[in-house]
């Protein structure tokens, strides 16, 4: 038994100093960025911002809103051949969608039939997904996909500690995926007693990360989970991350899966976590006897069109550029300093406070 006493921070447990700017508008701040990578020859271009590959945020509508914004989306794995099949007739944007897979043996063969039907030219980004990718196998199917699919973007995990990012990306990951138990939608911390706080998990591996290179690449890490305001996505960038992945906040709307549901003359969509028992049940029949579910089911204020999330989104990170003097976000992790802080926020009007947000 091990105590490490060393302090881990959320996003909760800290502000942004503010810092002198020479930025006159925030309409001056560049989004987008250019990367290269460990492994894969594609150099991509666009907001650093993905849809988590949940079945009620990684939808195929999604995807055909969010790539106008050069944002990605994860689509969920539970897509059938045909249904992507028929998407692909019309959607012609690889840089912005990622094809997810876990490391079961069905589902490492539907990939192989995907690329088999030259499905897989449709995207640049490959998720390898599991709760818990510290496992051997899990390395052991990084170097797999790696061999199949040389020229693609792989993004895997997730993990929380620094060793085994580098481990990972030396074995053939471009990403890294951040997080553990941090999901909103997520009860492993409350089921298992496992978890990293998510600040200290993103500035600790992608300190990591950072520090591995080959040619013009480098290992990159995304920042999967503890998301609740557009003020924790600028801290996942202010504190390393490459890419930022959100699930709960893209829940609810419009492109979003999960049945509408009407009570007391409003609406609500269903929105759970792709290790509860509602997901289990939903995509393979039953949970298993040797499995705790590790997910919430929850009912989310129906929110309209995810434009309007995506134009908060910018705009907010736009306007932590100029508080920091940060004129593109490539800038945010230099021009960034953490003050721990008790209380973040003043909660006097929120018995008060009728926005739909």
């Amino acid at each position: 038994m091990r105590i490490d006493n060393e302090l881990k921070l959320d996003f909760s447990d800290v502000l942004i100093r503010p810092k002198r700017s020479t930025l006159t508008s925030r309409k001056d701040v560049l989004l987008e960025r250019t990367f290269t990578f460990l492994h894969s020859p594609k150099k991509w271009t666009g907001i650093p911002i993905i849809t988590a590959n949940m079945a009620t945020s990684g939808t195929l509508e999604m995807a055909k809103t969010l790539s106008k914004h050069k944002m990605i989306t994860a689509l969920h794995k539970f897509y059938t051949i045909e249904e992507l099949e028929e998407f692909f007739k019309e959607y012609n944007e690889p840089d912005y969608i990622a094809y997810t897979l876990g490391i079961r043996d069905e589902d490492i063969d539907k990939l192989k039939k995907v690329k088999e039907k030259n499905l897989l030219n449709n995207f640049s980004f490959i998720v390898l997904d599991v709760p818990n990718a510290y496992l051997e196998r899990f390395i052991n199917k990084v170097k797999e996909i790696r061999k199949l699919c040389p020229e693609h973007i792989i993004i895997a995990g997730n993990v929380v500690t620094n060793e085994i990012t580098e481990q990972i990306l030396l074995e053939g990951a471009d990403i890294v995926k951040i997080g553990i138990g941090s999901g909103s939608a997520c009860l492993t911390r409350k089921q298992t007693g496992v978890g990293y706080p998510q600040l200290s998990a993103v500035i600790e591996c992608g300190d990591a990360a950072h520090g591995i290179s080959k040619g013009n690449g480098s290992g990159r890490i995304m920042s999967d989970g503890g998301i609740t305001s557009p003020s924790c996505i600028a801290k996942a960038f202010g504190g390393g991350a490459d890419f930022v992945m959100i699930g709960s906040m893209f829940a609810g709307y419009d492109q979003s899966g999960g049945d509408l549901i009407e009570r007391n003359g409003k609406k609500y969509k269903e929105h759970f976590g792709m290790s509860s028992a509602t997901a289990m049940n939903k995509f393979y029949g039953k949970v298993d006897e040797h499995r705790a579910s590790e997910g919430r089911t929850v009912e989310v204020p129906y929110k309209g069109d995810v434009n309007e999330l995506v134009h908060e989104i910018l705009g907010s990170l736009r306007s932590t550029a100029t508080y920091i003097g940060a004129r593109s976000l490539r800038e945010f992790s230099k021009r960034t300093t953490f003050i721990m802080v008790n209380r973040q926020l003043s909660t006097y009007l929120e018995p008060y406070d009728n926005h739909k947000n």
